[in-house]
């Protein structure tokens, strides 16, 4: 069995994939309330910036920065997870089961990596606002609603049309 190692660093940047067990759901845009809901309800008991996010159907990227005296973003997940499956549950989605009878929504793992430096952090960043792109969600970045590209784009740092070709016409 393999061993993971974390890499956990109070008040650290860190860059996160979470992903359904089935890559063919669409739940987390299906049921993206209650997503937000309980990554919503998490923050507040837990505070965390989410610096960028995408959330397509069946997985999620973010970058989050944790509060100086803090590294566990792993208990976060834990939560989010945790609470996303019980509002599922309490809507009536069916969800399958594992072998303990446990609810097998989420893979297991998720992938985690510490922002190194400006460069770093930005890479990440463009990488998930690019992202419902790259995976046939959306034509431009602008086309997909559940991202923080419109928030980039708002607050000046990003212009509407980032990562268009030239000739193409961004869709107002």
């Amino acid at each position: 069995m393999v061993a993971y190692r974390r890499n956990f660093v109070a008040g650290g940047t860190y860059f996160f994939t979470v992903t359904l067990r089935d890559r063919r759901s669409r739940l987390l845009v299906e049921r993206i309330d209650d997503l937000r809901a309980a990554y919503d309800r998490v923050r507040g008991e837990r505070p965390f910036t989410t610096d960028a996010i995408v959330v397509l159907p069946d997985h999620l990227h973010c970058v989050w920065t944790l509060p100086p005296d803090d590294a566990d973003y792993s208990g976060r997940w834990k939560a989010i997870k945790a609470r996303f499956t019980s509002a599922c549950r309490r809507a009536g989605v069916v969800l399958d089961r594992d072998d303990a009878g446990a609810c097998d929504l989420w893979q297991r793992r998720y992938w985690e990596h510490t922002i190194r430096d400006a460069r770093d952090f930005e890479n990440h960043v463009n990488y998930i606002h690019y992202n419902p792109v790259k995976h046939g969600h959306a034509k431009v970045p602008s086309g997909w609603s559940h991202s923080s590209f419109h928030r980039f784009v708002h607050d000046g740092l990003l212009p509407p049309d980032w990562a268009v070709a030239p000739d193409f016409d961004v869709p107002e």
